[in-house]
């Protein structure tokens, strides 16, 4: 295969998935925006955003199990959608009884099990063709450490939903950094080809 052509084939090959981290990333800070202004009360459009954003991640995972061959790796980006998924039902739910702590409790478990996903699949991906994928490790580490302190705090006297923008807002620029940094990858890579 000519230089040319592997640099084609790099490009191609991560073009999806370097789509899918920015429009996630983007969606997850524009979502922690919107959210910052209607949670004050458990209204029609807090819950509304609340059960959109697992539903985002559930259509990520769909996305993103189309894009990656058989295997391990797909089988828990499969987990994650339908994980995510159920939790939209979860929080809908949640959300309905007005109850703050009743939606954080939903929030935080899946903050948990959705974070040790994301951490197996940032495994799985570390390598030569999509770098050392640190970005998705840390979020995924960071979301599940932070699922445990929303389920510590759901069950306290005074629970608060104003950690979900800052949770969103950071997995967004997570998902950001990863694209940048899988863009920069293959524009070297293609540099060193050309050489």
């Amino acid at each position: 295969m000519s230089n040319s052509a592997s640099a084609n084939a790099q490009v191609n090959g991560r073009a999806p998935l370097v789509r899918l981290y920015l429009v996630r990333g983007v969606l997850a800070v524009v979502w922690a925006v919107a959210f910052a202004h209607a949670h004050d009360t458990l209204g029609a459009a807090a819950i509304t955003l609340l059960v959109a954003y697992p539903l985002l991640d559930a259509v990520s995972s769909a996305v993103d199990y189309l894009s990656v061959p058989d295997g391990p790796e797909q089988r828990v980006t499969a987990f994650n959608g339908a994980l995510s998924t159920l939790v939209a039902l979860g929080l809908g739910v949640a959300g309905s009884t007005h109850k703050v702590s009743a939606v954080l409790g939903v929030f935080g478990a899946w903050a948990v099990v959705s974070g040790a996903a994301q951490v197996a699949v940032g495994i799985r991906r570390r390598g030569p063709e999509l770098g050392r994928q640190w970005p998705m490790l840390v979020a995924g580490g960071l979301s599940t450490v932070a699922g445990v302190f929303y389920d510590i705090q759901a069950a306290g006297h005074e629970p608060s939903l104003d950690v979900l923008s800052v949770y969103a807002t950071g997995g967004g620029v997570f998902f950001i950094v990863q694209a940048g940094l899988l863009v920069w990858k293959v524009r070297r890579g293609v540099a060193q080809l050309r050489v």
